[in-house]
């Protein structure tokens, strides 16, 4: 519960001070609002006002004008929540400010000045990686993304380095990437799945895949980082990509998944792996499985660490319903981070041209005009006679990191933008959202990333993940809810 006092004065002064800056380039989403729910500076009523404002400007204010409302605590939770959410550089703007160096330089006076406005001297510690030591000598990489060399150059900075370039124009967005600096705070999120409650379950488990066995399925996770340099010269270290693998192996062990990750395989030994996989006979007493595969690739296939290339396509066979029986009916869900083409997507700029207008009238029904005349009839007969058949491939959802030639991005400290995205989905959405849904709002995030490193080609640089599904029910995963019979 929050106590009666307010926010300190001098929190509040620098709040005012900085309202404009933080109105223009703060976001405040859903992962932020969260963090400060969880530290009970904002009730559910108060995030759900905030959240609901229709631009972000607003969203920003609203929030500002919460906090010094909300206790002492709060400005010390609304600074946790800018580095969680990758806004250092509002951070440091905030505690950085000339009058709380004095502040921290001169306690006495400090403590005497709070006094006389009537309010406490609680102190929150700054850490080290909340101040930057001015005009210092500080290493930058050139880049962090993908496929770029990294090169270090020497700038001196009074200012935390990833507005480095002075004064922002437009709202710098929280996921931009940061290649120059990684705090802790940068690392993958690792909050709690939430759980899906019971009320849920029971008003949406008729309409669903059924998902209650324990442990819910198997899950393979592939990750190739490092690749022989005489086999396959060509194919850099995959700098990042055992950040992915580890993210996937708690998310999915989370979710009640087994989880086997395998590293650094050839285009053999992942066929091999697959194969063994596919065949396991605790296949037939779980609800689904998954298979991740993390590797460079091109438009249909990824590559082994020996540089060859293994087809996306056989690894779908595999587990369709003629290969892999004990997993007919059963969803199956693969996630490919790799490149699909070389290709960088380098954004356009928005336009409010006219709205698309609709496909015109053309479409044909498919050649051999199924069900066409006498056929019904002799089909419906046929029916009658044969068991129920089940196509070749069903019940499958894939999610590209990148769509058809195009390259996809991973930053080399914090993991590919891809499985961030997913990692933060499964946790936060997977309680009430199914799969499919969850993978279009994958794609939203996506669509709203950013590549930030300033005198590259990666700076700016876009990326579109998607996903393709012959589902035939809703997938919901029901986190940590098990049924009891």
């Amino acid at each position: 519960m929050l106590g009666e006092c307010g926010m300190l004065e001098r929190d509040k002064r620098g709040l005012r001070k900085f309202a404009v800056t933080l109105c223009k380039e703060m976001v405040v989403d859903e992962l932020f609002v969260q963090s400060l729910q969880t530290d009970d500076i904002l009730t559910d009523s108060m995030a759900e006002g905030i959240l609901a404002e229709p631009t972000s400007h607003k969203r920003s204010w609203r929030l500002l004008s919460l906090l010094p409302k909300r206790g002492p605590r709060a400005f010390s939770s609304f600074c946790s929540a800018l580095r969680d959410t990758e806004q250092q550089h509002l951070c440091a703007l905030l505690t950085d400010s000339p009058e709380r160096d004095g502040e921290r330089q001169c306690p006495q006076t400090a403590r005497a000045k709070d006094r006389t406005e009537g309010v406490s001297s609680t102190k929150y510690p700054i850490q080290a990686s909340d101040r930057y030591a001015p005009f210092t000598k500080t290493p930058v990489k050139d880049s962090g993304e993908e496929g770029v060399e990294e090169k270090e150059r020497y700038v001196d900075s009074p200012l935390p380095l990833p507005t480095q370039e002075g004064t922002v124009p437009a709202k710098r967005a929280r996921t931009q990437e940061s290649m120059e600096m990684c705090l802790d705070a940068d690392s993958p999120i690792t909050s709690p799945v939430l759980p899906c409650t019971p009320d849920f379950y029971l008003s949406h488990c008729q309409q669903s895949y059924n998902m209650v066995s324990s442990p819910r399925g198997l899950a393979l996770v592939i990750s190739n980082v490092s690749f022989d340099p005489c086999a396959a010269p060509d194919l850099d270290s995959r700098k990042g990509g055992e950040v992915d693998e580890e993210v996937l192996r708690k998310v999915f062990t989370e979710l009640d998944y087994i989880v086997t990750v395998q590293r650094d395989l050839t285009a053999q030994g992942m066929r091999a792996c697959i194969e063994q996989f596919g065949t396991r006979q605790q296949h037939q007493t779980v609800s689904s499985c998954v298979v991740c595969l993390l590797s460079h690739g091109v438009e249909g296939a990824i590559y082994g660490t020996d540089g060859q290339l293994l087809e996306l396509d056989w690894v779908f066979e595999a587990f369709d319903n003629a290969h892999c029986p004990l997993l007919q009916n059963k969803p199956k869900m693969f996630f490919i981070q790799a490149c699909r083409g070389e290709e960088m997507d380098c954004g356009v700029e928005q336009s409010d041209g006219p709205e698309r207008t609709q496909s015109p009238g053309c479409e044909q029904r498919d050649a051999g005009r199924e069900g066409e005349g006498d056929g019904d009839t002799r089909q419906m007969e046929e029916r009658g006679r044969l068991r129920v058949k089940l196509p070749q491939r069903s019940d499958m959802i894939c999610g590209f990191a990148s769509l058809k030639g195009t390259a996809a991005m991973r930053n080399t400290k914090r993991g590919s933008w891809f499985i961030q995205e997913v990692n933060s989905a499964l946790r936060f959405r997977a309680r009430d959202t199914h799969l499919s849904d969850i993978l279009v709002q994958v794609n939203g995030r996506i669509k709203d990333r950013e590549g930030y490193a300033p005198g590259t080609p990666h700076h700016r640089c876009k990326e579109m993940s998607e996903f393709t599904s012959s589902l035939c029910k809703d997938l919901y995963l029901f986190p940590k809810y098990h049924p009891q019979y």
